[in-house]
Order: C-alpha cells, then sequence, then structure tokens
C-alpha cells in the first residue's frame, strides 16, 4: 500500500460525496466501505468488507475499486427498483 491508511480512506470517502461514506482498516488491512443513503439517516446503501487494502498500490487500483464499488451501488438501486417489496441483500 502507498498510500497512508488515512490517505486511502479519504479518497474513497470523498469519492462517494454528497453521500456520507465511512471506509474503516482493520489491522490486517482488510477494508470495509459503508455508502449511506442520505447524510440524515444511518440506512446503507451499500456495505462492502474483506476488501484487501493491500492490492491498492496505486491510483489505477484506487480509481478499479471506486467504480466496482459504485458499479455495485447502482445494480443495488436498480434492484430495488425494479422489486421495491425485495430486501436488499
Amino acid at each position: 500500500m502507498f498510500l497512508s491508511a488515512l490517505e486511502l480512506r479519504n479518497i474513497v470517502e470523498s469519492s462517494f460525496l454528497p453521500k456520507r461514506c465511512q471506509c474503516t482498516l482493520s489491522p490486517d488491512l482488510k477494508m470495509t466501505v459503508k455508502v449511506y443513503s442520505d447524510g440524515e439517516t444511518d440506512q446503507v446503501e451499500l456495505l462492502k468488507t474483506g476488501i484487501d487494502a493491500n492490492s491498492l498500490n496505486g491510483c489505477r487500483e484506487i480509481q478499479d475499486l471506486i467504480s466496482v464499488l459504485r458499479s455495485d451501488m447502482e445494480h443495488q438501486a436498480s434492484t430495488q427498483t425494479l422489486h421495491p417489496d425485495r430486501q436488499a441483500l
């Protein structure tokens, strides 16, 4: 990992603005990312755990991670739109 944990968290969290995002790193550098639906509630729109921060060795890897997370959010949103009575997994 070429960035400090604080720098990496800041990049990931700010990439989801204006939504609230919380990024945590465990001592073994496994990352958890939570993106909340809005800034006023604690409803989680996306939760990803077990992301290997050791693999984030450059800007490209971080950008790819953010793209995957955004894609997952869009997929979940479209699934909920098509099936509003279905709970998110």
